[in-house]
């Protein structure tokens, strides 16, 4: 196919592409629904809006803890083999959580659930990012086209995030105020059943590889150091260690802590902001807007092959984030001017995020490449407590305009850690 045409048409004209993308998407619902529904489903039933934040924080730090544990097995017996059986648990405890909050059972069961509704979720994101690079191995210009398929998924999870807390909202207040847990259990389970049943691009796992090196008498290549000839690292029974031990992980995962807590302090400024003029019914546009921008921003930059170091992108990107933090505060008391800078700060976000998925790609072998993505996922995930709980600190004591402020903190210091992470990139080199 020729080089002129769209890198996006180019990419959904490989076999299984659209399949395995659409049924990632809907898989990746409960990702933007379960949040706020827990909290809606909880306040409703117990008429309690701490112990809904509660039970929603146990939800999140539950599912923190297990998803590079899930990824590394992703990575190591393959998707399909681990995916199964753990979608099935997944859907079970779900199932389980709403029938119990709709049933209004003892506060100790639904923590008890909440623990095993996380502890059964992982990142569709990493399992779709990492088909996407195990796709385009071999394809001609299949680098250039990994940016356009990172950035669409980018753009994908923005509007996943855009649909997802409208639709939590509608069906709680418009349906019944436990809808929102059962629609998220059915997207799971028809995108994740949909999803593991497509095996042709399925990566192939580390086990395999293993397998067919030993059938074939293929010698290993470790040095003393117990590093192969490629510089993957492994321990002393051979096998991978952990993708945080490539050189250049560690700052990277910093880099995404920091500047994700940027996002959760946006989102409670602005929500104070908006509530204190009064205007709470304009609040779910003024919050749409700075997606809406995100989503743009994928799209372009997928369209897009920009020349260098991806860490030098980052740092270009992250740089201009903090100039439209900046802005916020400025022009905070204006709703109409706001919306205009977050959609261009918003510009700039997935393609930070995308360029993030790139640097582990170009980091970590492609047997650690899920667990790799699925780090980011963690460290959004940390970063995203942290700023919210930061930033509600800080408005309880400076107000709205105080709390304003956090974002542009939060992106700047992410600066240096980029800069770091790049030199300590370059010395990997």
């Amino acid at each position: 196919m020729s080089a002129s045409v769209s890198p996006y048409r180019r990419l959904f004209a490989l076999p299984g592409t659209k399949s395995f993308c659409i049924s990632a998407a809907v898989a990746r619902l409960p990702m933007s629904m379960l949040d706020l529904g827990i909290i809606l489903a909880l306040n409703h039933a117990y008429g309690a809006w701490t112990l809904a934040g509660i039970m929603n924080t146990v939800y999140v730090l539950s599912m923190s803890c297990v998803t590079p544990l899930y990824a590394k097995a992703f990575d190591r017996f393959g998707q399909a083999r681990v995916g199964r059986p753990t979608l099935v648990l997944q859907v079970v405890f779900m199932l389980a959580f709403a029938l119990a909050v709709w049933l209004r059972a003892p506060v100790a069961l639904m923590f008890a659930l909440a623990v095993l509704m996380g502890v059964t979720q992982f990142s569709f994101g990493a399992l779709v990012r990492a088909r996407w690079a195990y796709t385009l191995r071999d394809v001609r210009d299949g680098e250039s086209l990994l940016n356009t398929a990172y950035a669409t998924e980018a753009a994908i999870d923005e509007v996943v995030f855009i649909l997802g807390p409208m639709l939590t909202a509608w069906l709680a207040t418009s349906v019944h105020p436990v809808a929102q847990l059962f629609v998220p259990i059915a997207a799971a389970a028809i995108g994740g059943t949909v999803f593991f049943s497509l095996r042709s691009t399925q990566p192939r796992p580390v086990v395999e590889m293993v397998d067919v090196a030993t059938a074939s008498g293929m010698p290993h290549a470790d040095d003393a150091d117990g590093t192969d000839a490629d510089g993957t690292v492994r321990n002393d029974a051979g096998m991978k260690r952990s993708a945080l031990l490539y050189r250049g992980m560690l700052p990277l995962i910093a880099v995404f802590v920091v500047f994700n807590m940027s996002f959760t302090a946006v989102d409670v400024s602005i929500t104070a902001a908006v509530k204190s003029m009064g205007a709470e019914r304009f609040l779910g546009l003024q919050l749409a807007m700075y997606a809406v921008g995100s989503c743009i921003g994928a799209l372009i930059f997928g369209s897009r092959r920009l020349r260098g170091s991806h860490w030098a992108h980052m740092v270009l990107f992250m740089s201009l984030l903090t100039v439209g933090f900046v802005l916020f505060r400025v022009t905070m008391d204006n709703l109409v001017v706001l919306a205009i800078v977050e959609v261009l700060t918003g510009l700039n976000v997935s393609p930070l995020f995308t360029t993030g998925s790139l640097i582990v790609r170009s980091l970590v072998p492609s047997e650690s490449l899920t667990e790799g993505l699925s780090w980011l996922t963690t460290a959004g995930t940390a970063g995203g407590a942290i700023g919210s709980s930061v930033a509600g600190m800080v408005l309880d004591v400076f107000g709205a305009h105080g709390g304003m402020m956090l974002p542009a903190l939060f992106t700047a210091a992410a600066i240096p850690l980029t800069l770091y992470g790049w030199l300590s990139s370059r010395r990997r080199r």
